[in-house]
């Protein structure tokens, strides 16, 4: 991207500091006491996992506190309304992760501006999403499964986090497809692969981090991921391309934000130690482990991959013809 069309994106998030007389200085003192990172997710949900790990790592680098604020509810927008009005200062962070985008094309009415209201800090990771069925239903392949579902009208479930991408997954899947599968939303995605679990829903949409392991022993079936290629960790599970349904190849995507505002050379700082608390063995691990694959952009290419997905996203949770609660 052009140097003209960052400074634009720049400007658009926040990244243009309102005093001028702010400098690189501002951040050789910070951080000097604890920073709160708010995740507007449930506690053991992906994203609330990738938050606690990174800041684990990071904190150390820091050599402070970073205290996680967990304030899931209303497709994320809860949370991250807190973060929009929080000090610009640097000491309140938010992760903002494929729902962000999501709301911002849901809820016609927030109470924040989702472009105004805040500045990138660093992108974190992408991960693919894992359609999965439970073990019950007797399908093997994504067009088994649609069969299977015409079938028996109205007798599946499809569990998902209100406002999230498995739910625009899921409902883009049911629209592709002509199938009655009834839709159950809950307030965090972890609480939908409990009740899979315990065999109330039969189908789910969510990120390795989650199912991959359920998938190995056998407590649900994957029947595709929405990845361009293969998971080298489910080389055996067809992509959607394969399976017939290229509109859901769609994958998730989680980064931290700031309060629009907070000098740029604090957002700097943070992306900078971020990246190096990323590239460390611990972390580095864990996030494959995880399924998260991590990536290493600037302040402003965040910014206009932000910029970008705010384009994309509207036609997607349009055609899904999913609606605000």
């Amino acid at each position: 991207m052009e140097r003209r069309q960052l400074l634009v994106v720049a400007a658009l998030f926040g990244l243009v500091a309102a005093d001028a007389g702010l400098t690189p200085t501002v951040a050789q003192t910070y951080p000097s006491k604890p920073i709160k990172l708010i995740v507007p997710y449930t506690p053991g949900s992906p994203v609330d996992v990738l938050a606690r790990v990174v800041t684990q790592q990071l904190s150390v680098r820091l050599k402070e506190t970073i205290v996680i604020d967990n304030r899931p509810g209303a497709g994320t927008t809860i949370g991250t309304k807190v973060a929009a009005d929080a000090a610009p200062d640097g000491y309140t962070l938010v992760i903002a992760a494929t729902s962000f985008i999501i709301a911002a094309s849901l809820y016609p009415k927030l109470d924040y501006d989702p472009v105004k209201s805040f500045a990138p800090v660093a992108m974190l990771a992408v991960a693919p999403q894992t359609m999965v069925i439970a073990p019950s239903v007797p399908a093997r392949t994504v067009q088994e499964f649609v069969a299977y579902a015409k079938a028996h009208p109205g007798e599946l479930n499809f569990g998902f986090g209100l406002g999230t991408l498995p739910q625009i997954l899921g409902e883009s899947f049911k629209a592709e497809t002509g199938t009655d599968i009834v839709s159950i939303p809950y307030k965090g995605g972890a609480q939908a692969i409990t009740d899979m679990l315990g065999g109330r829903i039969q189908m789910n949409f969510g990120t390795q981090a989650t199912l991959l392991q359920l998938v190995r022993e056998g407590k649900v079936r994957a029947l595709a991921v929405t990845t361009a290629t293969r998971s080298k960790d489910l080389p055996d599970v067809p992509t959607m391309t394969e399976s017939g349904l290229p509109q859901l190849s769609l994958t998730f995507s989680a980064g931290f934000l700031a309060p629009a505002g907070t000098p740029p050379a604090i957002l700097e700082k943070l992306n900078g130690e971020i990246h190096e608390a990323m590239k460390s063995p611990e972390l580095s691990g864990s996030l494959a482990k995880l399924g998260f694959e991590p990536q290493f952009w600037s302040v402003q290419q965040y910014g206009a991959y932000l910029a970008d997905e705010m384009k994309k996203w509207p036609p997607i949770v349009k055609a899904s013809g999913v609606q605000p609660e």
